[in-house]
């Protein structure tokens, strides 16, 4: 793994901040380096507000799809609400479905089946929705290249309004509003929005059409912030500010679904992390293991005791998705080895018999052994379905989209997408592919790479300390937990592998004057490097330990390695 250092700021501006604000030096330094450089920009990125959010109406066609849904009320029209089965997907179903019902009854929801229906919007859904005397669709978290099918809709007198963040194509769907601040032709100030931010602008917009502030809103704010968690979107601008305030409904009021999937947590505050470890994976696990339709109902259940059940069930699909993955990724990794493709550029595994719910999950396992752009592949009815993951600093979307003659679509981000083809075209598929990543992939995206903020000596580690970097939360790309790297440290002698498995590593370490605890999930094969006193450069965060009532500072280890390299 390739330690980076980040480069240090002008002191004159560390100076000037550390100044102004009152803070150690370190802290103002690592304010620089986020480009905070005055007392007002600190205020902003210390307490989002609320204020910072953009008009609503400034998005390209809100006001058609703002029109379209009072008309579709007047009317007495029944309204579905479409969804992807992720997160992201279910969590915007859940949020504009019972923001609607807040005020009109008729609205129902729908979650596309993974296996029969696919992403998207689907024609089966279309069918459904004319079946039931439906006369607007509202998709969310997909429909930005459904051309198709909105045409479909609207041959059957469907309309669709379409809340999305994904990439739109040469082409917009005929829908009565393409809400997407990816649009080429959308002025909208901040680009970065999930599908579930998108669908909150759009409630934003409707509440001020009923003379409501944003305060009327915030109880959604905990659907936000998971969606948001979960779909690692930039967490800069807007999307910060929601996931912060998001935060604040989680720990204070939060819906009774997500309350019952964090009551078994033993913290008395939740933070981002929660959300993407503990909530994120139990939502995707329904859409995954069974229907996206159980989170959906989890997440708009009036009580805990309503949604305990659903809960179970959830705990129960994510228990199954747990043990299914463990088992492809062996299967996978098994042949990798037998088709001796150690030396590929990029990782492509297919069976047939893999399921589909997971191959995701373990495209992501296989990149933490072969470092490459990785897809998984499976067959799904007639065709086949894969998942593309991808390594820091590689467009594996711009791969696919090289490759596209031979798949029958896919979509996704620059870090993760979908797609599916025909079995016929998997060899040149395959090799397009490989072909592809070998000739764009620079050699620097070969290695894992380690960033690091700042060079620290134990002794500036101090509650104070802790405690302001705490204050740089909510946490995530573009505001990433501050990584330090501390050098000539020794283990205090009671360095040791855990885990049922051995895999992780729990040491003590000290400068000779300082010590702290440290634990670095996945390193236990370094043991070896902190015996018999050995001095070692310790790449790491800082996070609290909670262990039977104490709370206590700890390192939490990204990498090490021997001072003498």
């Amino acid at each position: 793994m390739q330690w980076n250092l980040k480069e240090i700021p002008p002191q004159q501006s560390v100076d000037q901040l550390r100044d102004a604000l009152g803070i150690p030096e370190v802290v103002a330094t690592l304010l620089v380096q986020r480009g905070i450089t005055s007392f007002d920009a600190a205020k902003e990125f210390y307490r989002p507000s609320l204020d910072a959010l953009h008009d609503p109406l400034s998005m390209c066609d809100m006001d058609k799809a703002v029109a379209r849904i009072e008309a579709a009320i007047a009317n007495e029209e029944l309204i579905m609400v479409y969804g992807d089965y992720d997160v992201d997907g279910t969590c915007s179903v859940a949020l504009m479905a019972s923001y609607l019902l807040s005020y009109y009854d008729r609205v129902s929801t729908y979650i596309p089946d993974r296996y029969a229906e696919g992403y998207g919007v689907s024609l089966q859904g279309i069918d459904f929705a004319s079946d039931n005397g439906v006369g607007l669709i509202i998709a969310l978290d997909c429909g930005v290249k459904a051309i198709e099918q909105v045409a479909y809709a609207k041959e059957r007198e469907i309309d669709f309004i379409i809340c999305d963040h994904h990439l739109p194509g040469d082409q917009l769907p005929d829908a009565v509003a393409v809400l997407d601040p990816k649009r080429s032709d959308c002025d909208y100030p901040y680009k970065e929005l999930c599908g579930c931010g998108v669908g909150f602008k759009l409630i934003q917009a409707l509440a001020a059409q009923r003379n409501l502030g944003i305060d009327s809103l915030l109880p959604y704010l905990d659907l936000v912030a998971t969606a948001i968690a979960a779909d690692i979107v930039p967490m800069t601008g807007e999307n910060r500010v929601l996931a912060a305030h998001g935060l604040q409904v989680v720990n204070q009021r939060p819906r009774a679904g997500i309350k019952a999937l964090l009551a078994q947590r033993d913290k008395t505050s939740f933070d981002i992390s929660d959300l993407v470890f503990v909530v994120a994976p139990r939502i995707n696990a329904a859409g995954r293991m069974k229907h996206g339709d159980y989170a959906v109902a989890l997440l708009m259940a009036d009580s805990v005791d309503s949604c305990l059940g659903f809960a179970q069930e959830i705990e129960a699909f994510n228990t199954s998705r747990r043990s299914t993955d463990e088992q492809i990724t062996a299967e996978a990794l098994a042949k990798i080895l037998d088709q001796k493709e150690e030396d590929r550029a990029t990782t492509v595994v297919y069976e047939p018999h893999w399921h589909k719910g997971v191959i995701g999950i373990v495209a992501s396992r296989l990149i933490e052994n072969y470092y490459r752009p990785t897809l998984v592949i499976t067959k799904s009815g007639e065709q086949l379905a894969g998942s593309a993951r991808s390594v820091s600093g590689f467009d594996v979307y711009q791969a696919l989209d090289a490759c596209k003659e031979h798949m029958i679509q896919f979509g996704g981000h620059k870090y993760a997408a979908g797609f599916t083809l025909d079995e016929a075209q998997y060899p040149a598929f395959k090799a397009a592919f490989e072909k592809v990543v070998a000739q764009t992939l620079d050699e620097s995206l070969k290695t894992p790479q380690l960033s690091v903020d700042l060079e620290l000596k134990l002794e500036d580690i101090t509650p104070k300390f802790y405690r302001l970097i705490k204050q740089f939360a909510p946490f995530g790309p573009g505001n990433r937990t501050p990584v330090f790297v501390s050098r000539n440290l020794k283990d205090s002698g009671w360095a040791k592998q855990v885990g049922s498995d051995q895999s992780h590593l729990k040491f003590k370490a000290t400068d000779g004057q300082y010590s702290f605890d440290g634990i670095g999930f996945g390193l236990g094969k370094k043991l070896d490097l902190l015996q018999d006193k050995q001095s070692f450069d310790l790449v790491y965060s800082l996070d609290e330990n909670h262990w039977n009532g104490n709370v206590s500072l700890q390192l939490r280890a990204k990498d090490l390695k021997s001072s003498d390299l």
